[in-house]
């Protein structure tokens, strides 16, 4: 184990890409994929099933059933179903939100997307976003995967930010730079 990472960083990207490994072999990464979306979602949404997830005091039962029920209930893949019944007998289940998170980075990462963050201080359309999306494909030559957010404390403009790289026209940057510049001198 490498001096850099913790148990938790080691064993999640060594979980995730099984799953990934898994998935390929089945030929069935685009359904799990989706799969692994709304479980985080639900992760997200329900404190109950947050709690079942994150609470080394739950049985393995309760934690085995209520996977069942959301299985069926959502149409889960039965490889991913198998995948999550794997982590509740070895007690991992606590770490499927960061799995999950780590096999999708893996899946974009593996279709060659590049990650990219925009936050706009108007609310964008459709069409507006895919315009940004296609220029910044254009311009890093490679697949953008982007996370659109509306963001009104900009005031006004665009942050938009592609790994390290990050150009920022809010109006918002632009009056703490000239606020800061007041206080220079």
């Amino acid at each position: 184990m490498s001096k850099s990472k913790g148990f938790s960083d080691t064993s999640v990207s060594r979980y995730s890409l099984a799953l990934y490994e898994l998935a390929e072999e089945s030929n069935v990464i685009n359904e799990i994929e989706k799969n692994s979306l709304s479980i985080i979602q639900l992760i997200s949404n329900s404190e109950d099933f947050n709690s079942l997830i994150k609470d080394p005091t739950n049985k393995k039962e309760d934690q085995f059933n209520v996977i069942i029920k959301i299985s069926e209930k959502f149409k889960l893949n039965n490889l991913l179903t198998k995948f999550l019944s794997f982590l509740i007998f070895k007690r991992r289940l606590f770490y499927v939100e960061k799995i999950l998170n780590d096999f999708i980075e893996t899946c974009s990462k593996k279709r060659g997307e590049i990650r990219a963050e925009l936050r706009a201080a108007k609310e964008l359309t459709e069409k507006e976003i895919n315009s940004i999306k296609e220029e910044l494909t254009k311009s890093f030559s490679s697949k953008i995967k982007l996370n659109y957010k509306h963001d009104s404390s900009l005031i006004g403009g665009l942050v938009v930010q592609v790994g390290s790289t990050m150009a920022d026209t809010s109006i918002k940057n632009k009056l703490q730079k000239i606020t800061n510049k007041m206080l220079e001198a």
